[in-house]
C-alpha cells in the first residue's frame, strides 16, 4: 500500500508561483512513475505533469513552460513547481503513483492517489 500526502497549495495572485510537494510512504518509491493531476468541480480530472522512475517528464500543453515536475528518490518526494500562474490553473491538485514503467498521462493507469490540495489563483 502506498500513501501519498500533498502539501503546498494555497491562494496566489495571477503571475505568482507555488510549489506543491507530495510525500510517499513506500520504500520502493524510485520504482514508481509519478504524476500530478487537477480537477475543477463539475469537470473531469485533467493531466498536468508526469515523471518516470528514470526521470523522463511530460507536461500538458496548458502548463508546458510554466510548470516543472521533479522527484527526489532519497526523500520519497515529488514536486511541482508552478510559475506564471493563471486563474485557469485554479483546481484541486492530486499526486498519483503508477506501477507503469511507461510514462503515462492517463489517470486510469495510476494506482494510488493523494487526497488533493487546493490551488487558487486570483486575477
Amino acid at each position: 500500500q502506498v500513501q501519498l500526502v500533498e502539501s503546498g497549495g494555497g491562494l496566489v495572485q495571477a503571475g505568482g508561483s507555488l510549489r506543491l510537494s507530495c510525500a510517499a510512504s513506500v520504500r520502493t518509491f524510485s520504482r514508481f512513475g509519478m504524476g500530478w493531476f487537477r480537477q475543477v468541480p463539475g469537470k473531469e480530472r485533467e493531466f498536468v505533469a508526469a515523471i518516470s522512475w528514470s526521470g523522463n517528464t511530460r507536461y500538458a500543453d496548458s502548463v508546458s513552460g510554466r510548470f516543472t515536475i521533479s522527484r527526489d528518490n532519497a526523500k520519497n518526494t515529488v514536486s511541482l513547481q508552478m510559475n506564471s500562474l493563471k486563474p485557469e490553473d485554479t483546481a484541486v491538485y492530486y499526486c498519483a503513483a503508477t506501477y507503469s514503467t511507461i510514462l503515462t498521462t492517463m489517470g486510469s493507469r495510476y494506482n494510488y492517489w493523494g487526497q488533493g490540495t487546493q490551488v487558487t489563483v486570483s486575477s
